[in-house]
């Protein structure tokens, strides 16, 4: 089995609703969804080359074209999920704070499209980023992220 590390910031405020930052996906597997589409800012690391908060900012400005806005840092922990040989832990830190997202200005990536091809295209990494409230959040995030919405609720609730 092969566990990659994942590294992300879920940015949130209170509007007086708590809302959060999420993005949606880019490319042309996730042109035509919406629930289970959109996913915390984050991306893959090396943790013996790179510590995960640093990852963090660094994948929150590359998906995002932005820096991570000012704000304290809270730990909402880790979660792992996948299945069969490939599996990702994802840690996360919630940090409140606004974010325009008219000024979002996607990192890019590359693959073969159409499938066997040999085609390679550019597409965005999200191709849009949106505030929602925590409960339209867990019908849009991935399933395995959702866990950091319950956590982000109940710290919320306790500050």
């Amino acid at each position: 089995m092969t566990l990659r590390y994942s590294a992300g910031v879920l940015l949130f405020r209170r509007t007086p609703a708590l809302e959060v930052l999420i993005g949606h996906m880019g490319g042309p597997l996730w042109a035509h969804k919406d629930a289970s589409a959109w996913s915390i800012p984050k991306g893959e690391f090396d943790p013996a080359q790179e510590r995960p908060q640093d990852a963090a900012r660094r994948e929150f400005t590359e998906e995002l074209g932005l820096p991570v806005p000012d704000g304290a840092w809270l730990p909402i922990g880790e979660v792992e999920y996948g299945s069969g040989r490939s599996r990702k832990q994802v840690t996360v830190w919630a940090v409140e704070a606004d974010l325009d997202p008219a000024l979002v200005v996607p990192g890019n990536f590359e693959m073969e499209w159409p499938p066997r091809s040999g085609r390679i295209q550019e597409f965005p990494e999200i191709d849009r980023a949106e505030w929602f409230p925590l409960e339209i959040a867990q019908e849009k995030l991935g399933k395995g992220q959702r866990p950091f919405l319950d956590r982000l609720g109940e710290l919320a609730a306790r500050s």
